[in-house]
């Protein structure tokens, strides 16, 4: 089912931001400003159409805001972070949290689903769906929360917001997992990340397409979209081979994307717009630092070098 069709939206493309350069990071609270929210959406701007992004941080607040007071033309997904609610010891990197502090994270996440809510109702025309929150059911994520919880979530956002609400999640927990969650949610968001999964860049679309068809062919009567589809541009090694990223492979595997879901219709947020150096381990070449189409100093990599120029 084409979700564009479904929510009656123009076809257009779609990316992830999180605006977080140098010295930055929600973790510490440095956010991004106003005018460097702005400079980044007037490089996205005749590009990309949807928007999709994580929390409801004063970095969300401003980026909205700046699409309100400048009136630039982008559809936003918004998302709710919520926090680990149980311990999962099947992450290798995660923390292992007290009771007290489980417990205060839930609080924190009833907040944080509240505010979603605010924000969707504060900016309608601009807020086009919501999300109940990213990679918090997968088997190794470090803010694991229970699949009834968030069942609980989304039904607190539909009752306060009148936008349609998913769930982003890596594609494997929808095929049992989420099973319940289904029917909650008004459309399935899934992640592929084929680099993440040891896939040589030539196999790299066929395995997005598998991921996606079988998802979409299990439920077929739910829109399923793409949340996070992406390359990597360097590693350290850690949970990606060196040899298998770089601004060429990032370059075929986007173009390769862009023609299949431009000819099926398919609504995909591409991972993501700029580098964000906060993420991951301290080391340069940490994979997560570098998923941009652009560089943290906002030069366009190879893959957008036809559209934006080269970087000088």
């Amino acid at each position: 089912m084409n979700l564009f069709k479904t929510l009656g939206l123009a076809s257009g493309r779609a990316i992830c931001y999180s605006g977080y350069r140098e010295g930055q990071s929600p973790e510490t609270g440095i956010f991004p400003s106003y005018e460097q929210v702005k400079e980044d959406l007037l490089i996205l701007q005749n590009h990309w159409t949807y928007l999709r992004l994580y929390d409801c941080s004063l970095h969300a607040e401003t980026v909205l805001k700046v699409i309100d007071k400048e009136k630039l033309n982008f559809k936003v997904m918004l998302g709710a972070f919520i926090g680990a609610e149980l311990n999962n010891f099947g992450c290798s990197w995660g923390t292992i949290f007290s009771e007290e502090e489980l417990k205060k994270n839930a609080r924190v996440n009833q907040v944080q689903i509240k505010k979603l809510i605010r924000l969707a109702n504060q900016y309608p025309e601009i807020i086009f769906s919501l999300s109940a929150g990213n990679e918090a059911t997968v088997d190794w994520s470090d803010h694991y929360v229970s699949v009834d919880k968030v069942i609980s979530y989304v039904r607190m956002i539909k009752k306060g917001a009148k936008q349609p609400v998913t769930f982003c999640e890596n594609y494997i927990p929808w095929y049992d997992k989420l099973k319940l969650l289904v029917d909650e949610v008004d459309f399935i968001s899934i992640h592929t990340y084929p680099v993440w999964e040891y896939k040589h860049i030539h196999e790299a679309l066929e395995y997005t397409k598998q991921n996606f068809y079988g998802i979409a062919d299990k439920y077929p009567n739910k829109p399923v979209i793409i949340t996070e589809a992406g390359w990597a541009t360097n590693s350290n090694g850690r949970g990606i081979n060196p040899e298998n990223v770089s601004e060429e492979f990032q370059a075929i595997y986007y173009n390769d994307l862009e023609k299949w879901i431009k000819k099926e219709g398919i609504m995909t947020f591409v991972f993501e717009a700029f580098d964000e150096p906060w993420k991951g381990s301290p080391e340069a070449m940490e994979p997560e630092k570098h998923w941009g189409l652009f560089t943290v100093d906002r030069k366009p990599k190879k893959v957008m070098q036809h559209f934006f120029g080269k970087s000088k």
